[in-house]
């Protein structure tokens, strides 16, 4: 499998980030729809995230589990949006990319991840995203990298979206522009012109997800344009929208498995390629 965006020259297949094994190669690419991430993996609790989450082995082949299953050794994993897991590596790096559930049509994405819920055996597309990782660690903060590159650059092509209800894309805009504010069921039910009760029904039914659920994941997600700042976790909080250092910390740690002060620890060599949102601001459309 060889995909590339158009107009990128990628380096040969096989180079590797310079310095991957002493610290270098660690980036994020965060879009309002789309997050790839190559860093330190972390202890193997359980996640759960609302993004389509498809893991890459760099070096050492991954393990993962759901639930209370046996751990599954592989080099390719997927995972549906806010499906608990586990993963881990004998490696200290992992890749994974992460679609928005709600942005993608899930019966038009690529087979290599089109329906799958675990170990997934494809060799060339993990080629391809060792590929990307090594070129865009090395070049990417030189890239004009725009969101509808992401794409391309891991797929070929731009994946199909996910035709939502207008009532609904307007709320899950709302949500995506600013997780910091405080939007509850009822204000978004009045503002779509809907019932309490039938807005809860149509969300689900559009989204994928309870309307809590789709809250929770994005204003945890809205964490990751902080990490490689040198912050006071408690002004963090606040900015992202917790009612307070407590709260915070519970609701990372049910999404992302880690507590907020390793994932910042973690974060440290972490660099930032592409896109970003102006913290405590809106995120680019």
């Amino acid at each position: 499998m060889r995909m590339q965006a158009p107009g990128i020259a990628c380096p040969p297949a096989t180079t590797m980030a310079p310095g991957a094994r002493d610290g270098a190669g660690r980036v994020m690419w965060i879009t309002p729809e789309r997050l790839f991430y190559a860093g330190l993996l972390g202890s193997p609790s359980i996640r759960n995230m609302g993004g389509l989450l498809i893991y890459v082995a760099l070096r050492a082949p991954i393990r993962i589990r759901f639930d209370a299953g046996p751990w599954e050794s592989t080099d390719l994993a997927v995972v549906p949006a806010y499906m608990p897991h586990s993963v881990a590596c004998d490696d200290r790096m992992i890749c994974d990319l992460a679609l928005e559930a709600e942005s993608v049509d899930l019966a038009r994405l690529p087979a290599v991840i089109r329906g799958r819920a675990g170990p997934v055996d494809d060799a060339g597309f993990v080629r391809h995203v060792r590929h990307a990782h090594a070129y865009l660690s090395e070049r990417g903060r030189d890239l004009d990298l725009r969101a509808d590159s992401f794409d391309d650059i891991f797929f070929g092509q731009a994946l199909a979206r996910r035709q939502l209800d207008p009532r609904i894309e307007a709320v899950v805009q709302r949500i995506r522009d600013a997780p910091s504010a405080t939007a509850t069921a009822e204000s978004c039910a009045a503002s779509a012109h809907l019932s309490f009760s039938r807005f809860l029904h149509l969300f689900k039914e559009e989204v994928g997800t309870p309307f809590r659920s789709f809250r929770t994941w994005k204003r945890a997600r809205s964490l990751l344009h902080y990490v490689t700042q040198d912050s006071n976790l408690a002004h963090v909080a606040l900015d992202t929208g917790y009612p307070d250092s407590t709260h915070f910390s519970h609701s990372i740690r049910q999404v992302y498995g880690l507590k907020p002060s390793d994932i910042f620890a973690g974060s440290r060599k972490l660099a930032l390629i592409g896109e970003r949102m102006a913290v405590g601001g809106g995120m680019p459309g």
